[in-house]
């Protein structure tokens, strides 16, 4: 089954974007709509549905690989990230992953999903046959970021649930599939913004 495109960018013009689409944001939704087609046309379309809502809470909406904090440069990333674990905004972190390694890396959050540890880049970089290690920006590459995504949340190696856990024959669940990214952080939000994709993505042709 393909897309019919025109009805879903009509329904997400009104329902997601407030009436209008930059040409980035479009080239965005096309670049996944486009993998998908030619990649998993059999597959669920809630997962779909599921990887475009998280493109876009993660992404604030751009549809484009991002830096962590919306940075345009590492060391700018790197300095808001420092900045807020001073000020006691990042209780939940551990370990600042951000500050550059002994080669001068910084592993904090890149993509569509926000792929942050050094460990993770190198498992995706694994999964994907990509050096994610030398090159840790490889992740703001479209196709990349577009890669980690797909084979990430599909086979759950970003916290280990993955898609079909949360949308199969016997299940649906929009809130807690946030589980395949971060928690339940902001669950309802992103199931918000998965129903209206899904509403989209449901009228098809061919």
């Amino acid at each position: 089954m393909s897309i019919n495109r025109n009805f879903f960018f009509d329904h997400i013009l009104d329902s997601l974007f407030k009436g209008s689409l930059r040409q980035s944001q479009l080239a965005g939704i096309e670049a996944i709509l486009d993998k998908w087609e030619k990649e998993s046309p059999k597959d669920d379309d809630r997962w779909l549905a599921y990887m475009l809502a998280t493109a876009h809470h993660e992404t604030g909406h751009t549809m484009q690989p991002v830096r962590e904090t919306f940075a345009t440069t590492d060391d700018e990333a790197i300095r808001r990230l420092e900045k807020a674990w001073r000020a006691g905004k990042l209780t939940w972190v551990k370990t600042p992953y951000w500050r550059p390694d002994a080669e001068g890396k910084s592993w904090y959050g890149r993509g569509f999903v926000q792929l942050t540890h050094k460990d993770n880049y190198v498992k995706l970089g694994h999964a994907i046959k990509a050096d994610l290690v030398s090159e840790p920006d490889k992740v703001m590459e479209l196709n990349t970021a577009l890669a980690i995504m797909f084979v990430g949340m599909r086979n759950g190696l970003f916290t280990s649930h993955k898609l079909a856990d949360y949308f199969n024959d016997a299940t649906e669940d929009w809130v807690k599939a946030r589980k395949i990214i971060n928690g339940l952080e902001s669950a309802n939000l992103v199931a918000g913004y998965t129903k209206a994709y899904y509403a989209a993505i449901s009228y098809t042709v061919g």
